[in-house]
């Protein structure tokens, strides 16, 4: 089946993982809903980039009246939506054996956009989805949200519900709708560069390099990438699934054992 014609509507989708998965989905033909709440510069940068293809849509999708209204924006704009990414989360950094450092309420608002707003988004665009004839979701969990780790329990929770609410909707909306998770671990974002600088930066991708199978640090195209081969319509046959992407560093394999490694 072509992409050419088909919408998606990618929440997050100015920055890091979500524009690298504008730009794939944009080099196949697909219509973007570009939505952000605070990135505003650089999502009409992006919609301006690809030009009559794309639309910048601003909306704090932890209010479901503002989900719907970015769902409508997509069809008044493009007439349908064949695929949605819910890409926004937010973490708060604290170390997990101290238990003090998160309140009820840091987990109330890491849920509310990370598991909540992601559940709004898929119930506002479900019309416009089911009417489709390949439709798909992708959910990005995390792997903190398959082994507990990452930057605070509180995340790793809300990663590991909305692993969990990918499975639920992925029964309850076949055959319409597939929905699938991309897993990332570590991925090295503007967000990083912005606070550790440009050397700093380099340095921590290396350690990551250093520590994980693969010997790479995952960039957010090398996510973005797996997200499109989910939305892919060819990939009908696959929903309920979680595809982790950490350069093989859930493999756990110790550097002494890999070719070419002394020890």
């Amino acid at each position: 089946m072509s992409w050419v014609g088909r919408v998606a509507v990618v929440t997050g989708g100015g920055t890091g993982i979500g524009a690298a998965t504008v730009r794939m989905l944009a080099e196949r033909g697909v219509s973007c809903a570009i939505n952000y709440s605070s990135s505003r510069d650089e999502a009409e940068a992006l919609a301006a980039e690809i030009g009559q293809g794309a639309i910048a849509v601003q909306a704090d999708i932890t209010d479901d009246a503002q989900c719907r209204a970015l769902a409508k924006a997509a069809t008044d704009a493009f007439g349908r939506i064949d695929f949605l990414v819910n890409n926004s989360g937010r973490t708060k950094f604290t170390a997990h054996e101290d238990l003090d450092a998160l309140s009820g309420e840091d987990f109330v608002d890491i849920y509310q956009l990370n598991v909540i707003a992601a559940f709004q988004m898929v119930r506002a665009c479900a019309p416009a989805l089911k009417a489709g004839d390949a439709s798909a979701v992708v959910n990005i969990a995390s792997v903190a949200g398959v082994f507990g780790m990452g930057s605070s329990v509180a995340y790793a929770a809300s990663k590991g519900a909305l692993i969990t609410m990918t499975k639920s909707l992925a029964r309850v909306l076949a055959p319409a709708i597939r929905v699938n998770a991309v897993a990332p671990g570590y991925v090295g974002t503007g967000w990083f560069e912005k606070r550790l600088g440009a050397e700093g930066f380099a340095k921590l991708n290396d350690r990551i390099a250093a520590s994980v199978p693969m010997a790479l640090a995952t960039m957010a195209p090398d996510v973005a990438a797996p997200v499109v081969s989910l939305l892919d319509p060819a990939m009908r046959s696959v929903t309920g699934e979680v595809m982790l992407v950490d350069a093989g560093g859930h493999l756990d394999v110790a550097l002494s054992r890999r070719p070419g490694r002394e020890g």
